[in-house]
């Protein structure tokens, strides 16, 4: 399997060698662009060399042709009986057709510069050899010579293509080694990220990936760190509402279990065992509202097709819930307070249900009989909920925690006033999800004020 680190190297490998021959094809275009002007340029000095000699046919001719090599051309002539003479700096490839030189004797002009065959035309162009020449006819004397002219670039150009080549060479090399650098540097948090995971999947989750760079592997560090401390804290939560959970399902199991083997062995009266029974029906009863509860919240955690909404008078929602209630809050004999305004809301009307009864019901419970519960509705920039009774309020300390899940305010509490420590979360979860807020205002000994905000929907 290849890793990260020789998949990166090997890329930037590739690109360097596609470059590189990106260049070389775009060379090898442009030279066979100016081969045929350059080619045209060396024929007409040829022609001037000749003519000049033509001209003054006095001039000793090697010594004449050896001055014209001195300026930068190397200059190959021969006769019809193949003698040869060189000037200028020696060629390294002095192979030519005889048909080609016969051509020129006869009074043909030799084109090779353009007309030689090269795999690459920068070969071609810079090659030394008598047939990358221009070739014309010359009369030496009476006789016909064949004069072969080509400029010497190498003494031009050659120590420019040696500093070229070894650049190339040195940029190249020196472009793989910091390659191979910058590389590692990205490859190395990649390495501590995975580590990580792996401790993540292990189940330890106490990780923190120390990088100071501000690049996107930075980012994606911090980002990781952030994630293992959440899920850090969330294992916490779950074995946590675990742990509550089984508590609160193992004290009425329990308290069922003792009264009813109690019932059994006949170790009770009757009267006694008719009050065991109404124990054992309330812890039932107390076990079936904390598995709805539970399923109400696994359902809203969820938050995917959960919300039904609908409209409907959200004043006559809450006359309801009063009514359903009424025995309870006139047992106690508690004074309510109605201020509703009519309001047509767009929401989830069983959802909503459940935060009104839940507030309400728990405003009948903590308000001590002759008490006074307070219950309004107003139209504002959005709508307001809020329910207020005179009981026995929450201790300042108290009030941060109220909505997290089991959280009971005084677990000291006689079970006729305890609940499960569900409600509130339960409550908060669905003015969430209809995007609103609940501000919980109260005092110990004075009583409580509940105000939920719903935007209109």
């Amino acid at each position: 399997m290849r890793t990260l680190y020789t998949r990166i190297v090997i890329t930037f490998i590739l690109i360097a060698l596609v470059s590189g021959l990106s260049a070389l094809l775009l060379s090898n275009i442009y030279l066979g662009k100016i081969r045929e002007n350059n080619e045209q340029k060396v024929l007409n000095i040829s022609n001037e060399i000749r003519l000049l000699y033509e001209k003054v046919p006095d001039l000793a001719l090697d010594v004449y042709l050896s001055h014209i090599s001195n300026m930068g051309f190397q200059i190959y002539t021969v006769n019809d009986r193949m003698e040869e003479t060189f000037y200028g700096s020696p060629f390294k490839n002095r192979e030519i057709d005889v048909k080609q030189i016969r051509g020129v004797l006869e009074g043909e002009v030799y084109h090779g510069m353009v007309e030689a065959q090269h795999w690459l035309t920068v070969n071609g162009f810079f090659e030394n050899s008598i047939r990358n020449s221009v070739g014309v006819p010359l009369k030496i004397k009476g006789a016909d010579y064949a004069l072969f002219v080509r400029p010497n670039l190498e003494q031009q150009i050659g120590d420019v293509r040696v500093l070229l080549g070894i650049l190339l060479v040195i940029t190249f090399l020196v472009s793989i080694v910091l390659i191979a650098v910058s590389t590692q540097f990205i490859v190395k948090p990649l390495k501590k990220l995975t580590k990580a995971t792996k401790k993540i999947v292990e189940g330890d989750y106490n990780i923190e990936i120390d990088l100071a760079r501000q690049d996107e592997l930075g980012n994606l560090a911090r980002h990781f760190t952030f994630m293992a401390q959440s899920i850090k804290q969330l294992d916490e939560m779950r074995q946590q509402f675990v742990a509550n959970v089984s508590h609160e399902i193992q004290s009425p199991l329990t308290s069922i279990q003792g009264f009813a083997q109690a019932i059994l062995e006949k170790e009770a009266t009757p009267v006694q065992s008719e009050r065991y029974l109404h124990i054992i029906e309330e812890e039932s009863r107390r076990l079936s509202s904390l598995s709805k509860q539970l399923l109400t919240l696994a359902t809203l955690d969820k938050e995917n097709n959960v919300m039904n909404p609908s409209a409907f008078r959200l004043d006559e929602q809450l006359r309801q819930i009063l009514i359903v209630s009424e025995w309870q809050w006139a047992e106690k004999q508690l004074s309510i307070e109605l201020d509703l305004e009519q309001t047509v809301i767009t929401a989830d009307q069983q959802l909503l249900y459940q935060v009104w009864f839940n507030f309400i019901t728990n405003s009948i419970k903590f308000t001590p009989s002759g008490g006074t519960i307070s219950l309004k509705l107003a139209v504002k920039d959005d709508v307001v909920v809020e329910v207020s009774d005179t009981g026995i309020g929450i201790p300042e300390s108290d009030l941060p925690r109220i909505f997290e899940r089991f959280y009971k305010v005084d677990r000291a509490r006689d079970r006729t006033r305890s609940g499960s420590g569900l409600g509130l979360s339960i409550a908060k979860k669905i003015v969430e999800l209809h995007h609103g807020s609940i501000n919980v205002q109260s005092e110990s000994g004075k009583g409580t004020s509940v105000t939920v905000h719903l935007p209109f929907l």
